[in-house]
C-alpha cells in the first residue's frame, strides 16, 4: 500500500510517478525517506512528505490535523544548545556501543531538554583498572552503568573514587550505585577490603550482598539463592521507591514517590546502612514495601547520585528524565566553572 523509499535526496516528482506506475500504488503513497543529520528529525519529515495523511486515509479513520509542535520545540532544542559537556561513560562492553544505546539516547533526551550539546566518551573499565584514571581528564561528569560479572569491576570502583573526589558529577546505575558504595564503604569507612559478595564471597564486608527474599508487587514472596538461576531471580520490572524529604532527588523529581524498573540481583547490605549514613552517604530512596535502599547520594558533594534502578528505561524524548537531566545540568555547571577556573590562572 505504501513505499519508504530511502535516498539521500528528496525524490523528484516524476521519479515518485514511475515508481507508482511499476508498483502498483498510488503516487501520494511513495514516501521519500531521505537521509536526515539524527533520527529525531523523521516524524516531521514524513509528516511533510504526506505519509500520516495517507495512513488515514488507508485505514479509513478519523482524525484531525496533525500537531507536531511539542515535537519539532524539542529537535529545535536538541539542534541549538546553548552549552556542551563531555560526559565519559565507563563501562566493559563498550566494543559493542548498542549495549549502551538506551543510555545514549537518555542522554539525548536530557540535551534537548536542557538544550546541551552532549558528547558521550566511552571508556574501558578494564583499561582504567590497568593504567589508572588518566582517561577522564576532562570529563565534565562521569556515568557507570549497569553490568554483570567481576570483570572491570576493580576499574569501575576507581572511576567512582575520582568522581568523590574530585567532585566530578557521578550518576551510578545499577552496578553503578553498587561501586560507589563499595568505594565509600573502603575508602571513607576504611572498611579493608569491602566488596559485594556477587564478586568476592569471601569478604569481610559484604556491603553489597544477594538478599534471600523479596516481596512483589502483587504481594506474593519471592525468594532466591546464589544457585539460583540468573535470569529467573532477579528483581525485575516497575518497583514503587519512596524519595526521602530534602535529598537531591526528591527535589529532582518533585514527587514524594517514583515508580522505576529494575534488572538486578544484588542489593546494598542493610547492616552496613547505619554506618554509611553516619560517613557521609545518604539514603535519598527505598522501595516500597521492602526498604531496601534504591538511592544514595552525597551531600557533600556537588551533584552524586547512585541508583539501584534504570531510570534510561523510562526516558522519552519529550519529558527525557529527571535524573538525566539534573545530571547533564550539573555536568554544565561543572564545566563552567572549570573553564573559569582555567581562564583565570
Amino acid at each position: 500500500d505504501i513505499l519508504l523509499c530511502r535516498s539521500e535526496q528528496r525524490l523528484p516528482e516524476d521519479e515518485r510517478r514511475k515508481i507508482a506506475l511499476f508498483t502498483n500504488v498510488t503516487p501520494d503513497a511513495v514516501i521519500p525517506a531521505k537521509d536526515v543529520d539524527n533520527i529525531y528529525q523523521i516524524p516531521a519529515l514524513y509528516h511533510q512528505e504526506g505519509l500520516d495523511e495517507t495512513l488515514v486515509k488507508r485505514l479509513g479513520l478519523t482524525a484531525g490535523p496533525a500537531n507536531l509542535t511539542l515535537w519539532e520545540r524539542m529537535v529545535h532544542d536538541l539542534e541549538h544548545p546553548t552549552a556542551e559537556v563531555d560526559i565519559a561513560l565507563v563501562g566493559k562492553y563498550i566494543d559493542l556501543a548498542d549495549a549502551y544505546k538506551s543510555l545514549s539516547e537518555a542522554l539525548i533526551h536530557a540535551a534537548a531538554a536542557t538544550r546541551t550539546k552532549v558528547n558521550i566518551r566511552y571508556l574501558d573499565s578494564e583499561v582504567i583498572a590497568d593504567e589508572g584514571c588518566d582517561a577522564l581528564a576532562g570529563a565534565d561528569a562521569i556515568l557507570v552503568p549497569g553490568g554483570f560479572g567481576t570483570r572491570g569491576i576493580e576499574g569501575k570502583i576507581a572511576v567512582a573514587r575520582y568522581a568523590r573526589e574530585h567532585g566530578i558529577p557521578y550518576l551510578g546505575i545499577c552496578l553503578g550505585m553498587q561501586v560507589a558504595v563499595i568505594e565509600f564503604a573502603r575508602h571513607v569507612l576504611e572498611l579493608e577490603d569491602a566488596n559485594s559478595s556477587e564478586f568476592d564471597p569471601q569478604t569481610p564486608h559484604p556491603v553489597v550482598a544477594l538478599i534471600t527474599e523479596w516481596t512483589n508487587r502483587d504481594g506474593s514472596v519471592e525468594s532466591r539463592d546464589r544457585t539460583a538461576d540468573i535470569g529467573g531471580t532477579m528483581r525485575l520490572g516497575g518497583q514503587r521507591c519512596q524519595l526521602t524529604p530534602g535529598s537531591l532527588c526528591r527535589e529532582l523529581y518533585q514527587a514524594d514517590e517514583i515508580n522505576e524498573r529494575h534488572r538486578h540481583r544484588y542489593e546494598v547490605n542493610e547492616n552496613y546502612v547505619k554506618q554509611l549514613e553516619a560517613g557521609g552517604l545518604r539514603v535519598a530512596g527505598r522501595s516500597q514495601p521492602d526498604s531496601l535502599v534504591e538511592i544514595v547520594e552525597l551531600p557533600s558533594h556537588p551533584w552524586f547520585v547512585g541508583c539501584q534502578f534504570h531510570p534510561e528505561f523510562t526516558s522519552s524524548p519529550l519529558n527525557g528524565h529527571p535524573l538525566f537531566s539534573g545530571y547533564v545540568r550539573a555536568a554544565r555547571e561543572y564545566r563552567a566553572g572549570r573553564l573559569s577556573q582555567a581562564a583565570a590562572s
